[in-house]
């Protein structure tokens, strides 16, 4: 067959990457939670025979370059058949945290026994179990942070295993909920299943192939020239979470000259900690796919070419390659956001004209729950926007979010119908953002009333260390939690776990984005 000329190749990129978009509008769309269906915390993703992706929805960052892992991990378990899915949320087996739950199946476009491509959809759930509501909590170890699912299958050709299903139901806060998502995951692959044999139909599987392939070589040598065109050299920085742990990275460019590759080192930074800031591989490989994507001004196909030229070191044992039984809630979350901090903190060095200063630096993670005056159960996760760096050719946005997530808010009308709270202030923290020649996005001011009492817990950071500037701007300012009772306003951690009653306030200030440049 002849290579496939670029009309052809761009008929076939937009034709995959429309599949793991339209997986999404289903999983939103017949999902239970808020969490899934109005913050759209979920992620889809297309592989080929050998799980590398071919096509990924533009989702949550966080996910999506820590999927392919999922799916290695279940292809080392099973041999998927015709109607299997396979479900994994262990982080040490290609998950992130335990509330996002995998689902992994076999697309058969013909008579064949072994599968000619796979799909992948991630969804965070609001609750898994664990010691807190939410299933984000302080914990010290994995054990306290919910149900652990390595590799298993859910459904077996065709057929849904109920038991495996009941169990699952009966460790979470929320069964009803939970179950609802996860059949919304369940038609999200059989959507994605049914337009790839479609398009097999349609084009026939060489063909199909001979474009996916070809789609790959083009990101790869996408990705080399961006490398080529910076500065060669070592490029070092190092951030730090508000605790102190510390993520430091070195970045090896080779030149113009070279070959297009970049050695990405994260050799010196902390170990893990007693603590739920830990980040697997799965995460700082996604944190260095997203960052690395993000040096490319063109629109390339986000498939496994990218990373072709990227090497990860990644010493085990520590921030960034946890071992069990490590606590991993807040890595995918908070240690993710600083190891991005980190890794542009470096590129800001080889290329200062296009990287940003530090944006917020959080996902501000908020989970609560509790019972509603007629005995039902509720548990809510949200994370919270913040401010945008600025960089030389702009001021940082204010009020979005930023890297490696890419969550909605969940409106407030919706907020305070499914939930028993009140919804007192939502507004932009003006002034938060750093000083500069370009001024840093500003942050939001959130405040929460409740009307119930509610076990609530707060993974958040940059409440001490700020948003860094770059080339002479000013820090953002942190952010600040408080809460508000009978007339008192208590100063709250950054990473904290607290019991309310009905008519408290709880305050979230979320941080601005760094200054970029001197007035």
């Amino acid at each position: 067959m002849t290579p496939p000329d670029a009309v052809e190749l761009e008929f076939f990129r937009q034709l995959l990457v429309s599949i793991p978009e339209e997986m999404g509008v289903v999983l939103r769309k017949t999902a239970f939670s808020a969490n899934i269906k109005e913050r759209r915390d979920y992620s889809c993703a297309v592989y080929d025979a050998a799980g590398r992706t071919i096509a990924m929805g533009d989702h949550m960052p966080v996910h999506l370059g820590a999927m392919p892992l999922s799916v290695e991990h279940v292809l080392r378990r099973f041999t998927l058949r015709r109607g299997d899915v396979a479900i994994v949320n262990d982080p040490f087996s290609g998950g992130t945290h335990l509330p996002d739950i995998t689902t992994v199946a076999g697309v058969f476009p013909d008579r064949s026994a072994r599968p000619a491509f796979y799909v992948a959809a991630r969804a965070h759930h609001a609750d898994v179990g664990g010691m807190s509501p939410g299933s984000m909590p302080l914990a010290r170890e994995i054990y306290q942070e919910g149900l652990r699912i390595p590799p298993v299958l859910l459904v077996r050709q065709g057929r849904i295993d109920e038991g495996l299903m009941r169990l699952i139901l009966a460790n979470v806060r929320t069964p009803e909920e939970r179950e609802g998502d996860l059949l919304a995951q369940l038609m999200a692959m059989e959507r994605g299943a049914v337009r790839l044999r479609e398009a097999v139909a349609r084009y026939r599987l060489p063909r199909l192939d001979a474009n996916v392939r070809a789609l790959a070589r083009y990101a790869e040598s996408m990705m080399r020239a961006a490398l080529r065109a910076l500065p060669a050299g070592r490029f070092e920085f190092a951030d730090s979470l508000d605790e102190g742990a510390s993520i430091r990275v070195a970045v090896t460019l080779g030149g113009g000259g070279a070959d297009g590759t970049a050695l990405v080192d994260f050799t010196g930074t902390d170990p893990q900690v007693d603590g739920p800031v830990n980040a697997n591989l799965a995460v700082t490989l996604s944190a260095v796919f997203y960052v690395f994507r993000c040096l490319l001004a063109e629109d390339v196909p986000a498939n496994a070419g990218l990373m072709a030229p990227l090497e990860v070191v990644a010493p085990e044992g520590t921030l960034v390659n946890a071992l069990p039984p490590a606590a991993m809630a807040a890595g995918n979350v908070e240690t993710s956001q600083r190891i991005t901090d980190a890794l542009l903190g470096a590129l800001a060095q080889a290329a200062p004209q296009r990287i940003p200063a530090a944006a917020q630096g959080t996902m501000n993670n908020v989970s609560f729950g509790g019972r509603r005056a007629a005995g039902t159960p509720f548990a809510w996760y949200e994370t919270i926007a913040g401010g945008m760096g600025a960089s030389a050719a702009f001021a940082g946005q204010s009020a979005v979010h930023s890297h490696m997530t890419n969550s909605w808010n969940t409106p407030v009308e919706a907020f305070e119908h499914h939930y028993p709270v009140r919804v007192r202030a939502y507004k932009v923290r003006r002034g938060s953002g750093g000083a500069g020649r370009n001024r840093g996005g500003d942050g939001i001011v959130r405040e929460l009333e409740f009307l119930a009492p509610a076990e609530v817990t707060i993974l958040s950071d940059r409440r001490v260390f700020k948003p860094y500037g770059l080339a002479g701007g000013a820090p953002g300012a942190p952010g600040r939690n408080t809460l508000l009772r009978g007339g008192e306003a208590k100063r709250l951690p950054g990473k904290t776990r607290l019991d309310v009653l009905p008519g408290d306030r709880l305050r979230i200030e979320t941080p601005g984005g760094g200054g970029f440049g001197l007035k």
